[in-house]
């Protein structure tokens, strides 16, 4: 295709969302704003403490290693082992949200993990290691596969990249709280537990507080929102329900359609290769900046506050990018690319401490900005049980690994007793993912189908068949 062309597709694409959203009728934009601000908020915040509790063991190897007289190569198979029991009620999680209550299930999962977490600071063998690690993924598992099949019954398609963004910004703000907060937790020593045994008790007890606020804050879906007016539940509800149609009128998928789809399973190899190199580093990183710089335990999480601030920028603005212009490949793989040559340059200057320092901590941030547009991408071609399975499907093998990652990178740094090795991996990963992403072909459904008159004709279809007459919705 001729470069000029594609340039002006997308053009015509931004110009396109721009004048949708400038047509919203008054109902719309109250509508977007109200659920915007009530729902955003709590489920950024809730993945907050999801991540924090799923990494602060990174933080805690600062010193639990030593306690415990675990090799790298204990700790990242007990790190990887949380994937294992995490990709086992993935897919059938991600349905139970879907067809029974995100609410219900959700607070589930927040209460049980938020227990195991707890549990986690009374180990003291590799195998008790292994042991609450797995029973960690396994409670965990469906988490974030439910949050996104969440977010779609909420946002539509042209807003949910931006929507995604905000959800999964908690990633590195998880990292603002959590670093500084695990320098103090290290260095104390109370009723004769150590403060990484500490990280893990405090850490896990507001995942069990905010489990119980979620059942009774939280809808399940716009129809049995009271707290939205009844001109906005209806516009929302008449919205979401067209695209829905406009989806299936360019294909209906099953289940076992959609997983044998030739672009869920490059989705699934991609997201497997990014969080490969990315939980590999997550995991690590503490570790990585100590050897690289010899700095203190509390220097070392002052300093991992970069990537996460730069995470939190680079999410939010190319979700909204992306979302602008109605791109999605190339938004995805540029952050993973870039992040690629920070790991491929460090192994150059691993011998300069400060320089390798800022690589390390500018690739870290980097990567963030692939994931809000990468969870988008499905969501432009599946809907219902297969769009929520399939979520559970490129979730739980992608999240192999996070098996994967951390117990290469331990085995390598104990058979090469070197971190070259290991950045080499990272960057080779970010860059095979990359290429993955760039051989998709993902068309926007809305587009696909039958000229730019199809959404209204599903937008009035859906609206005869709720008893609502909207009038001009777009």
């Amino acid at each position: 295709m001729i470069p000029g062309k594609v340039g002006r597709g997308q053009a015509s694409r931004a110009d396109d969302a721009m004048t949708l959203v400038s047509d919203l009728p008054d109902a719309g934009l109250r509508a977007r704003r109200r659920v915007a601000c009530r729902l955003l908020p709590f489920v950024f915040l809730v993945y907050i403490v999801n991540y924090i509790d799923r990494v602060n063991v990174s933080f805690a190897n600062l010193r639990m290693s030593a306690d415990l007289g675990f090799s790298d190569r204990v700790y990242g198979l007990g790190v990887g082992i949380f994937y294992v029991g995490y990709v086992l009620f993935e897919v059938p999680g991600a349905i139970i949200v879907e067809r029974w209550s995100a609410r219900k299930w959700i607070a589930r999962i927040m209460i049980s993990w938020g227990l195991v977490s707890i549990l986690t600071g009374f180990v003291h063998s590799a195998r008790q290691f292994y042991a609450i690690r797995f029973f960690l993924g396994l409670t965990e598992a469906s988490f974030f596969p439910g949050m996104i099949v969440y977010l779609t019954h909420w946002f539509r398609l042209r807003e949910r990249s931006r929507a995604i963004a905000c959800l999964y910004a908690a990633v590195p703000a998880a990292s603002l709280v959590s670093s500084p907060l695990a320098g103090w937790l290290l260095g104390v020593h109370w009723q004769g537990l150590a403060g990484w045994r500490w990280l893990f008790v405090l850490e896990g007890a507001p995942a069990i507080v905010l489990g119980i606020i979620t059942i009774f804050y939280l809808t399940d879906s716009p129809s049995q929102a009271r707290w939205l007016p009844q001109d906005e539940r209806d516009w929302l509800v008449s919205e979401l329900q067209a695209e829905l149609q406009t989806k299936k009128k360019v294909r209906d998928y099953t289940i076992l359609q959609a997983f044998c789809d030739r672009r869920v399973l490059l989705l699934i190899a991609a997201l497997f290769l990014a969080l490969s190199g990315s939980l590999g580093n997550i995991y690590w990183i503490p570790t990585f900046v100590k050897r690289l710089s010899g700095f203190s335990d509390r220097a070392v999480t002052s300093l991992l506050l970069v990537p996460a601030l730069i995470g939190i920028a680079g999410m939010l603005i190319n979700g909204w990018h992306s979302d602008k212009t109605a791109e999605r490949r190339w938004h995805t793989a540029v952050p993973l690319v870039v992040a690629g040559l920070m790991y491929g340059l460090l192994i150059l200057a691993r011998h300069d401490a400060p320089l390798a320092i800022i690589l390390l901590l500018l690739g870290s941030g980097f990567f963030y900005a692939f994931l809000p547009v990468f969870w988008s991408m499905p969501t432009t071609m599946l809907s219902e049980s297969a769009a929520a399975a399939t979520f559970g499907l490129i979730n739980s093998i992608g999240q192999l690994g996070g098996f994967a990652g951390p117990y290469l990178v331990g085995f390598l740094n104990d058979r090469t007793h070197s971190l070259t090795a290991s950045f080499g991996f990272i960057a080779l990963a970010y860059v095979a993912a990359a290429s993955l992403i760039l051989s998709l072909r993902i068309h926007n459904p809305v587009d696909a189908a039958q000229g730019p008159n199809q959404l209204e004709k599903s937008r009035r279809t859906a609206d005869e068949g709720a008893g609502t007459r909207l009038g001009n919705s777009i």
